[in-house]
């Protein structure tokens, strides 16, 4: 068992802005100690050293990432910086301090290509830059931290920051006819299931001091898998009980919709591991899109 601090102890958690993180401080309340950029940034990896000297965590929850797909392919050596340098100094940051690292990371390890929910054990093979350096981040991070684990959640949804939901109600509430993609499959996740989490498991942690069992990889989505197509319609009849217009949404092939970084087809994740190690359950996307499309047009 290692070092593990009083339960309530301050979780430092990156990501400044990011959907993630905001969800974590609005369920973490004054646990939650929030950084970001300038002040905490990949790019300027100094930063990593003075924020974690100057706030002395209990825990991390490392939400900063690279997270624009598109743009990694063009700038590869900026996403690398993001999700391999940056989480690694961070983790070997944690680990000289003996507290434990939640990173989040993505079904995009993944291409797609299984034909059933992907579990923790099954090798990775991104068929992107993004995926690619989120993959050999998870790798650094555990090599560089004995208490750390990996976090990979799918499809994060919320009523902030910049994520498809979002997207798609303001798309339909402009536009008569809509053009969403039908043949990509995963899990959608509310960053808020998400955070509550995340939170469950930094107490446990906290409870019991760190077992060595506890290490490795975890999936977190939201239950159920869907398309894109398939949330898309659900968010927008959400929508409508709420005045807004329902547009005609049109099924396409991705074939129809191309984009610079290859997207795998099928990233349905497996939350089992996550369920038998911490007792953590996660929802439903269904059950929880309605209070986040509330909150979307309340807000507007």
């Amino acid at each position: 068992m290692g070092a593990c601090s009083s339960v309530g102890g301050k979780i430092l958690v990156t990501g400044g802005q990011g959907q993630l993180a905001q969800a974590l401080v609005r369920h973490g309340a004054s646990r939650v100690q929030l950084v970001g950029r300038p002040d905490f940034d990949f790019e300027c990896l100094k930063t990593l050293e003075v924020v974690m000297a100057a706030n002395n965590p209990s825990a991390v929850i490392n939400a900063a990432a690279w997270t624009a797909v598109d743009l990694a392919e063009s700038e590869p050596a900026a996403a690398a910086r993001a999700n391999i340098a940056g989480p690694e100094l961070l983790a070997r940051l944690c680990a000289q301090r003996s507290i434990p690292l939640l990173h989040i990371s993505t079904d995009y390890v993944f291409d797609g290509a299984k034909g059933a929910p992907y579990i923790e054990t099954d090798l990775t093979s991104a068929c992107s830059v993004y995926g690619r350096t989120k993959a050999e981040g998870e790798k650094a991070v555990l090599a560089a931290c004995s208490q750390s684990m990996i976090v990979r959640t799918a499809w994060l949804y919320s009523a902030l920051g910049k994520n498809f939901v979002k997207t798609i109600l303001m798309a339909g509430a402009k536009n008569p006819t809509l053009r969403v993609v039908d043949d990509q499959y995963g899990n959608p996740t509310s960053a808020d299931d998400l955070a509550v989490a995340l939170l469950s498991i930094m107490t446990r942690i906290e409870q019991t001091g760190w077992h060595k069992d506890y290490g490795g990889i975890y999936h977190a989505s939201g239950s159920e898998a869907t398309t894109w197509h398939g949330l898309a319609m659900s968010a927008l009849q959400i929508a409508t009980t709420h005045g807004w217009p329902m547009p005609d949404v049109q099924a396409i092939a991705t074939r129809d919709w191309p984009t610079p970084s290859c997207r795998p087809m099928d990233t349905r994740l497996d939350c089992a591991k996550l369920a038998e190690v911490f007792s953590v359950v996660m929802p439903s996307w269904k059950n929880s899109l309605e209070p986040i499309i509330e909150q979307v047009i309340l807000s507007c």
